[in-house]
């Protein structure tokens, strides 16, 4: 049997999964399960109308609670009439109406994580439900296992993979399997995301009680990940990062007041560089106009978007363990390094351009331009060094390199 599996695994392609991390808004870290048509709605409006479709934002993600308790009577999956009178279908046309596309939630046990029906032993029937509402896009959970749980991850999330490629539409995959069984090894195979980690927490630098700061432990399922933990953990897997196959550190905190500015544009600066997804979680209703702006930053959007699809790596010897972090990485034209202070006071930080990874090779020696995206001003011209003053505690600073 599991030589059969693994044979499986390694000839069953992602599908058309994207060619650069995915850009939406999701339901969940904000409103649970308490969700309804008119707040989906209310959402795509906002998102159009803010300008966050404009600049990249495309999928609209209903998470867990739109379905009805149980199935229907021919085993379909069912929205809940009360608070989805138009079913999915209809507010897929109102999404798609408005240029958008829209995700639904699901998972690969009997339950999903609020104990609504999952898709263990129906999964081609309920892609088949999904084509046929006109779904873009599944988050397929790993809540309600049971004796689901007594088959592999890779086999649970792979099954669904093979339904929607036969549902006859283009889904986007997304797993949220927590980093169980450390997908960055086989998630390639099946999807075209995979979360990494357990569940992100709103907070940029207090996790919750029995979080581990490595991508390598075995209670990845736990919820309370904080911002600086999260980019910890991607110190060890950022390089498994390529196109088609993203490592999703979990949704956007950015909107949700619980941080200051510095601190979100670490937040978005982070997610971008390390190629995650970029999927809002906040209420875009109720966000503050600091908060859209972060969000529709557009070059730090295009660095997430960039052709080259090369995630930032961690520098040990330009860092100091508890103060100071750097990471740099190629773009198609250009480089990219990140600075963070994530001290306890205001400091200076030096980035010896001699020390990046793969920057000789871009620049051959020659003298490099450099700029300050977040403060949008062009630096100068630098040859080796250059000192960033004043950087204030949890802030980034985000310089593009050309030469």
């Amino acid at each position: 049997m599991i030589p059969l599996l693994l044979h499986t695994l390694l000839f069953v392609g992602a599908g058309d999964a994207a060619s650069k991390p995915q850009m939406g808004w999701n339901s969940w870290n904000t409103f649970k399960a308490k969700i309804n048509q008119s707040l989906i709605e209310d959402t795509t409006d906002a998102m159009v109308k803010l300008g966050l479709a404009d600049v990249g934002y495309e999928y609209v993600m209903i998470d867990a609670g739109w379905q009805a308790r149980t199935r229907a009577a021919n085993g379909q999956q069912q929205a809940n009439s009360t608070t989805f009178p138009s079913g999915i279908q209809g507010v897929a046309d109102y999404v798609h109406n408005l240029g958008l596309k829209l995700g639904i939630y699901s998972d690969s046990g009997i339950y999903d994580c609020d104990f609504h029906p999952g898709s263990w032993g129906y999964e081609e029937l309920d892609a088949y439900t999904y084509a046929s509402w006109g779904v873009d896009y599944l988050k397929y959970d790993n809540c309600g296992g049971f004796q689901a749980g007594t088959i592999s991850s890779q086999e649970r999330f792979q099954i669904m993979s093979q339904a929607l490629k036969t549902s006859g539409r283009d889904i986007f995959y997304a797993l949220c399997q927590w980093g169980h069984q450390f997908p960055w090894y086989w998630a390639d195979q099946i999807a075209g995301s995979y979360r990494m980690s357990g569940d992100i927490y709103a907070s940029f630098a207090t996790d919750k009680s029995g979080v581990c700061q490595t991508a390598y432990c075995l209670n990845t399922g736990y919820a309370g990940v904080s911002v600086l933990t999260m980019i910890r953990k991607m110190r060890e897997i950022a390089a498994f990062q390529k196109p088609g196959s993203w490592a999703d550190m979990d949704m956007l905190e950015i909107g949700t007041h619980t941080m200051n500015e510095f601190e979100e544009q670490t937040h978005f600066s982070f997610w971008a560089a390390l190629k995650s997804p970029l999927i809002i979680g906040a209420n875009i209703n109720n966000m503050s106009e600091s908060s859209l702006a972060i969000l529709s930053n557009k070059e730090v959007i295009a660095i997430s978007q960039d052709e080259l699809g090369v995630a930032v790596s961690y520098i040990p010897e330009l860092s100091t363990e508890g103060s100071i972090q750097v990471w740099g990485g190629p773009l198609s034209q250009k480089y990219v390094a990140l600075a963070l202070n994530y001290g306890n006071e205001t400091t200076e930080i030096d980035v010896k351009l001699s020390k990046m990874p793969g920057l000789d090779q871009l620049c051959n020696g020659t003298a490099m331009s450099v700029r300050d995206v977040w403060d949008g001003k062009d630096l100068g011209v630098f040859t080796d060094e250059i000192c960033l003053r004043d950087v204030a505690v949890h802030q980034t600073k985000v310089l593009l390199v050309s030469c």
